[in-house]
């Protein structure tokens, strides 16, 4: 009698067990399956952003006749100095789209002029406060070729959007992004001295990483 109550008890533990375990993997696959649903709609969420902000650069390079030597030269002619850097981007109230060339003038000050990229007339100027500009000085100080000049090196790589000096790390260089037709866009890197140049492999393998995060 005991002996069948037993067998009977580890029946019913075996076939709660197994329901259990069955309930337990079927509660997986779904949690599975509302994983991969989640992440798919996360890739397609990221590539419909990749594919929108390759639509606002290509309207914003669209919308411009004047290249980035261009403008970094008409903002000289209205600011003496030494232009660090040139952006093609959307003016702060979100209106229409300007250069803006940052140039550094003779007695340290920082200025943000704004140039019309339609027909290089300059907006305005307003004096902005930076705390790197010993160590832009000291980057300057080694290079023979200057932002206008690194912006005409990179045109061959396609439109410059923008165009700057990178002063941190050991190998200091203008950077330069450029866009081709079809949005695609691409960083590069400018010899100070020699205007050599380079595809940026860094911002490449930063992307990558994040990625794979």
């Amino acid at each position: 009698m005991k002996r069948n109550i037993v067998i009977a008890a580890v029946t019913a533990a075996a076939l709660i067990g197994g329901g259990t375990a069955t309930a337990l993997a079927t509660t997986g696959d779904d949690e599975g399956s509302a994983r991969q649903a989640a992440d798919t709609r996360l890739t397609g969420d990221d590539a419909r952003d990749d594919q929108d902000d390759r639509d606002d650069d290509a309207e914003r390079v669209a919308s411009t006749d004047v290249t980035a030597p261009e403008a970094i030269a008409s903002a000289l002619k209205h600011t003496s100095g030494t232009a660090v850097s040139a952006e093609l981007d959307d003016e702060d109230d979100g209106g229409k789209v300007v250069w803006k060339v940052d140039v550094l003038s003779g007695d340290n000050a920082w200025h943000s002029v704004s140039v019309d990229p339609s027909n290089g007339k300059v907006l305005g100027a307003h004096t902005d406060d930076e705390d790197d500009t010993a160590q832009v000085r000291a980057a300057l100080k080694g290079s023979s070729l200057t932002a206008e000049e690194a912006a005409k090196a990179a045109a061959g790589k396609g439109v410059v959007t923008s165009v700057g000096l990178d002063e941190d790390g050991k190998d200091k260089s203008w950077e330069a992004e450029t866009h081709k037709s079809g949005g695609a866009e691409q960083d590069w890197k400018i010899d100070l001295k020699t205007g050599k140049v380079t595809a940026d492999r860094s911002d490449a393998q930063d992307d990558d990483a994040d990625d794979q995060d």
